[in-house]
């Protein structure tokens, strides 16, 4: 247990900076799941338009140090790949 004041200070910031990130990466996993469904129904126009919903939320991750940039350039790549062979 942390025994100095500065240290129960940064227990306390790390419990909620954890709270607050974990909620950030629900909330985009939560988009992901929305197109993924889309996807799976085989509805173009609604995995479409899905996917222009939850990418501000994943670039948002980004931002916030959630998600590495590669990583959400790769989901976003690869959600688009899966609609526009929906499209074809």
């Amino acid at each position: 247990m942390a025994n100095s004041r500065q240290a129960r200070k940064r227990a306390k910031q790390t419990l909620l900076r954890t709270a607050v990130n974990r909620s950030r990466v629900s909330r985009i996993r939560t988009f992901l799941r929305r197109v993924e469904s889309a996807i799976a129904t085989g509805d173009a126009e609604n995995a479409a338009q899905a996917l222009r919903q939850a990418q501000p939320e994943i670039m948002r991750g980004v931002t916030k140090g959630v998600l590495h940039r590669n990583t959400a350039s790769r989901k976003i790549s690869r959600l688009s790949k899966r609609i526009k062979s929906l499209q074809a």
